[in-house]
């Protein structure tokens, strides 16, 4: 399970192709993405989240923060956004929920720390 913390965030960097890639193997065609700026289904409505938030931060990454902790098909774990090698500027917790076959079905995010 905590290498699809990886993945995901993999998909929050990624862009273009990449990322159509990303969604198309670790997401299911039928996910369901909340957190308090968004709620979308499916890889489009989660393609144009991760898009307008690249936009929005551009240049910044994603990373874990801490340790993820699993129990069956879902996962919970920090993570952080900011310049790549520097502190995180934003801050968020999120719970990852998987199908049988391993892929992303549902996401649930929070948000800890945001800038001012």
């Amino acid at each position: 399970m905590k290498d699809i913390v990886e993945q995901y965030l993999a998909t929050w960097n990624a862009t273009g192709d990449e990322l159509a890639a990303l969604l198309s193997e670790h997401w299911s065609p039928e996910v369901t993405y909340t957190d308090p700026m968004a709620e979308v289904s499916g890889h489009e409505g989660l393609a144009a989240v991760v898009d307008g938030v690249r936009a929005q931060f551009p240049g910044f990454v994603f990373s874990r923060v801490g340790e993820a902790d699993a129990h069956h098909q879902q996962v919970r774990f920090r993570w952080g956004l900011g310049p790549e090698g520097a502190e995180p500027l934003v801050i968020g917790f999120d719970v990852l929920v998987t199908d049988g076959s391993g892929r992303i079905t549902d996401v649930r995010g929070f948000l800890d720390v945001v800038p001012a």
